[in-house]
C-alpha cells in the first residue's frame, strides 16, 4: 500500500518553501526582486530540482531573473545544507513558469470578447428599436 504522503511530495513542498525565505530574504540581486517559487519537481533519485518560479513585473524578461538564480544556485544549495536534515541536496535548475503570462493574456482576450458581445447585443437592440411597427 503506498503511503499517503511520499517523501518526494514532501521534499518538493519543504524545498519550495525553503527557495521562497532564501530568495525573498537571502538573494540581494536586483534581477530577483519580486521573483515567487510556483513548484519544485525533484526527481527520483533526489539529485536534481526543477524549479518553476513566476514574477510579479511581467514586464521584466523572466530570461533575466533565470540567469540570476541559476548563477545563485549554488548559495541557494549551500543554504539549504544548512537549513534541512537531508543526505543529498540536489542541485536546483531554474525555469521560468509562464502560465500567470498566460493567464493574464486569456483573461485580456476574454474582456475584449465580453465586450464585442455587449456592443453586437447594442447594436443589436438599436436597429430593433428603429425598425418601425408592422400594422
Amino acid at each position: 500500500m503506498p503511503k499517503e504522503y511520499p517523501r518526494a511530495l514532501r521534499i518538493n513542498a519543504q524545498l519550495q518553501r525553503e527557495l521562497t525565505d532564501l530568495i525573498r530574504n537571502e538573494l540581494t540581486d536586483p534581477r530577483v526582486d519580486g521573483v515567487s517559487v510556483t513548484s519544485v519537481e525533484v526527481s527520483p533519485d533526489m539529485r536534481h530540482a526543477k524549479v518553476q518560479f513566476s514574477q510579479i513585473d511581467l514586464r521584466e524578461p523572466p530570461a533575466r531573473a533565470e540567469a540570476a538564480l541559476n548563477h545563485a544556485a549554488g548559495k541557494l544549495r549551500f543554504e539549504l545544507k544548512r537549513r534541512l536534515k537531508i543526505k543529498h541536496i540536489p542541485e536546483l535548475h531554474f525555469r521560468a513558469d509562464h502560465s500567470a503570462a498566460i493567464a493574464d493574456q486569456m483573461n485580456r482576450l476574454i474582456r475584449q470578447a465580453r465586450a464585442e458581445d455587449r456592443d453586437n447585443a447594442e447594436d443589436r437592440d438599436n436597429a430593433e428599436a428603429r425598425r418601425e411597427p408592422d400594422a
